[in-house]
Parts: structure tokens; sequence; C-alpha cells
């Protein structure tokens, strides 16, 4: 895993830090720890820690799980910055790509016992923004601090 970052990413700061790190869900954990605890770090109250580390987990199992398909051999970039009222991260994965008007409502009664589109529903409740690019391979997520 290599990250580049001047600052500790628990110090409060915009600046960005950017990890890059194989599809290993153990990588995850620890990249995802480093961006909590930078997110702690700026006094975010608990529901947006909870909407925060969610969000986080979904869109990097997302990229591991149905983007890089588990290969060990493709890597998963995350770029994030925080500061006391704004969170920001954009994570790309080396897959295929994908469209999100093709993944089936999770919502619809027909798709209830379907396994996909439930992390993508509720990323998009909770983060401020979100948006898709590079074909599929990225997300970008922007949670705004609620107090």
């Amino acid at each position: 895993m290599s990250r580049k970052s001047s600052k500790s990413p628990a110090d409060s700061t915009s600046k960005p830090s950017h990890f890059v790190f194989p599809s290993d869900y153990a990588k995850m954990r620890e990249v995802q720890d480093q961006i909590m605890a930078a997110v702690h770090a700026n006094g975010y109250d608990n529901d947006d820690l909870f909407a925060i580390k969610l969000c986080v987990e979904e869109g990097l199992i997302n990229a591991i799980k149905h983007g890089n398909k588990l290969d060990a051999g493709k890597s998963v970039h995350v770029k994030f910055s925080v500061t006391p009222e704004r969170f920001e991260i954009t994570i790309r994965d080396e897959g295929a790509g994908f469209h999100r008007q093709a993944v089936p409502d999770p919502t619809d009664p027909a798709n209830w016992e379907k396994p996909s589109g439930r992390g993508l529903l509720l990323m998009e409740a909770y983060m401020n923004e979100i948006e898709y690019a590079a074909e599929g391979r990225q997300i970008r997520m922007m949670k705004l601090k609620t107090r």
C-alpha cells in the first residue's frame, strides 16, 4: 500500500491524502481506519461518522469486489480530503466499469432478492453529492458536516 501525504491523516487538514492498495479487504480496512481517524479528528458527530464510514466501506468494497473482481493484481486508488466542514473522497478501480442506470433498483419488489444496488442506494442517500466517472470505474462522494 502506498500513501502520499505530508501530514498524518488525523490532522485537521484540507490537503488531500492519496492511497493506492491491492484489491485486498485487510488493506482496505487499514485505509478505511486512517480515513475515519481524519474524519473523527475534524469533529464530525456520530451521525456523520456513521454515514461516512458506511459510504466509504461500500465504495471500497464495490471497487474491490465488483470493479477489480477480487484480483489482487489490480489496485484501488483513493484520494480524500476532510475539513471541519466537508468530507470528500474519490475511489477508482481498475475494472471494466459499469453504468449506474443498469444497476437494478433494490427498492423495486422484483429486485428484493437480487444482491446488487443496495450499496449505491445507501451512498446516494447519505452523501450530499455523488458523481460517477471514468465509465463507472470512479466514484466521487462529498458530505457536508451536519452540525
